[in-house]
C-alpha cells in the first residue's frame, strides 16, 4: 500500500478529525501542521495501518521528511518483524540518519523481544560486542573498539561480586562486558562518559519469586543494557569523536542449590557489603559492580541504564524512562536532549535521606528499602549511590520504565520501544561538543 501525507483534513466521511484517508489503493495520513504533533500523530496512523493488517508500505508523495518516515516506522513496526516498508529518497544526511535510527533500534529491540533460552548472559555480552565492533567499523576504525568478556568463575577471581552473586544459581554463567570505544587510538585519551547497563537477561525474582504474570515479561530484564548498546551505537554513526567505556553487568536470576539466598551478604570491591533482604532487587546488586568500574575510569560523568523497580513504572506507567539524579546540569542536558529528539523522559526525586533508607543490622546497607513506607526507585538509586564516590556530581541513573509494553497502544506495538536510544546518544553529542 502506498501511504501519502496531506495537509488538509480527511472528509468527515472518514470520522471526525480522522488521521486516515483511503483513495483506490492509497492511504492518506492527514498532517494538522503543528509538526510534534504532527509526528505523534503520523506514528498513531502508522500503528493503525499495521493493525489493520497491512504487511506492505510505500512512503509517497513530497511531504515525507526524516522526522515523519521515523515516526511512521516506530508504529509500523512489530516484534514478529513480518512486513516491509520503503523509505523515499531523502537527502543524504537524513537518509544516513534514518538509516542509523533503523539499525540500532532494530538491535535495541530485538534484543529485548528475545527469548531467555537463546540470549543468555555470554550471548548477550557477545552480541553487544559485535554491534559496537561493527558500528566502528563501518563509521570510525575497527582499532577503535577495545573489549572483553568476564564470565563464569572468573568473575569472582577479579571481585565482581555482585554480578557472580545473582547469576551463580543459573546453568548459563554470568558475564560482565567490559568495552572501551577510543577513537582517539591514544591509550591515556580521558574517558568522556561511562555507561553502564543492567542485563538480566532472565528474572524469575530468585527465592523472593515472581508470579506467573509477574515473570511473563521478565526475558525483558536486560533493557537498559540494550538500550545503552544502541545508544552508543547511535553516537558512533553520528560521528562520536570522544573516549566512551561501556560496562554490562549480565547474568540470569534463577532458583537452584546454588542460587543466593535471604540473609546472604555481599561484600563489594570498595568494601562496601549489602544485606540481601530481597533477591528480587538483584538489578542493583549487579549494577554494583559496573558502577564501581566505571568510577575508577574518572569520566567525566556516567549514566546507568535499568529496567530497575516496579515503583517507577507505577509513577510513570511505560509513557515515560525516569531520571534520578543530583546533579541539575546534567539533569538539564538530559532533558535538553530528550526534547531535540521527542523522546519522554520523567524526573523522579533522589535525595540525601534516601541513603539513610536503606539501613541494614549486618552490613553496611541492604539491597531494599527498610523503612516503613519507602520510596522504591529512590532507595534504589540510593543504594547505586554507594558505589559511586562522587555521586552527587556527574552520575545518571536510568530507571527504564518505558523499555517495553505488555500490550499495544495507539503509538506502539507490543514489545520492546527503543525509546532512549536517541536522547542517549544526543547527550554524548552534547557532552562531546563542550
Amino acid at each position: 500500500m502506498e501511504i501519502m501525507l496531506l495537509t488538509n483534513p480527511a472528509s468527515e466521511v472518514w470520522g471526525k478529525n480522522a488521521i486516515l484517508s483511503f483513495n483506490d489503493d492509497k492511504a492518506i495520513i492527514h498532517l494538522k501542521n503543528n509538526p510534534k504533533n504532527d509526528c505523534t500523530l503520523v506514528q498513531r496512523a502508522g500503528r493503525k495501518l499495521r493493525a489493520q493488517g497491512i504487511k506492505e508500505a510505500k512512503l509517497v508523495g513530497e511531504e515525507w521528511n526524516l522526522a515523519f518516515c521515523w515516526a511512521f516506522y516506530q508504529g509500523f513496526y512489530t516484534a514478529k518483524q513480518d512486513y516491509a516498508l520503503e523509505f523515499p529518497s531523502l537527502d543524504d544526511a537524513s537518509q544516513h540518519e534514518l538509516l542509523a535510527r533503523v539499525q540500532c533500534g532494530a538491535l535495541v529491540k530485538g534484543l529485548i523481544n528475545e527469548p531467555a533460552e537463546s540470549l543468555t548472559p555470554l550471548k548477550l555480552a557477545e552480541r553487544a560486542a559485535e554491534f559496537i565492533v561493527a558500528q566502528a567499523q563501518k563509521y570510525a576504525e575497527k582499532s577503535t573498539v577495545d573489549f572483553r568478556i568476564i564470565s563464569g568463575e572468573a568473575l569472582v577471581a577479579q571481585g565482581y561480586y555482585g554480578i557472580w552473586t545473582v547469576g551463580k544459581g543459573s546453568v548459563n554463567p554470568p558475564a560482565m562486558l567490559q568495552l572501551d570505544f577510543n577513537p582517539t587510538q591514544d591509550p591515556n585519551a580521558p574517558v568522556l562518559a561511562c555507561l553502564v547497563g543492567k542485563g538480566i537477561t532472565f528474572d524469575s525474582g530468585g527465592y523472593s519469586i515472581k508470579s506467573s504474570d509477574g515473570m511473563a515479561t521478565m526475558r525483558t530484564d536486560m533493557g537498559g543494557a540494550a538500550l545503552l548498546t544502541g545508544a552508543l551505537g547511535l553516537a558512533i554513526a553520528r560521528g562520536l569523536t570522544q573516549r566512551v567505556k561501556l560496562y554490562l553487568c549480565c547474568a540470569e536470576n534463577l532458583i537452584s542449590a546454588n542460587a543466593f539466598k535471604l540473609g546472604d551478604i555481599v561484600t563489594y570491591k570498595n568494601g562496601v557489603t549489602a544485606e540481601i533482604l530481597n533477591t528480587d532487587a538483584e538489578g542493583r546488586l549487579v549494577l554494583a559492580d559496573g558502577l564501581i568500574e566505571a568510577d575508577c575510569q574518572q569520566p567525566e560523568f556516567i549514566v546507568d541504564c535499568a529496567t530497575l523497580t516496579g515503583a517507577a513504572k507505577v509513577a510513570v506507567g511505560n509513557d515515560y524512562h525516569s531520571v534520578l539524579s543530583m546533579d541539575e546540569a546534567l539533569v538539564s542536558e538530559l532533558f535538553q536532549a530528550a526534547r531535540a529528539e521527542n523522546e519522554p523522559f520523567w524526573r523522579l526525586p533522589f535525595e540525601e535521606f534516601h541513603r539513610a533508607q536503606i539501613s541494614s543490622s549486618f552490613a553496611d546497607i541492604a539491597n531494599t528499602g527498610t523503612v516503613p513506607v519507602g520510596a522504591g526507585a529512590s532507595t534504589a538509586t540510593a543504594f547505586l549511590s554507594y558505589f559511586v564516590k562522587n555521586y552527587q556530581t556527574g552520575w545518571l541513573h536510568i530507571d527504564c520504565s518505558a523499555t517495553y509494553r505488555k500490550s499495544a497502544n495507539d503509538l506502539w506495538a507490543a514489545g520492546a520501544t527503543g525509546i532512549g536510544v536517541q536522547t542517549l546518544a544526543n547527550l554524548l553529542r552534547l557532552k562531546s561538543e563542550k
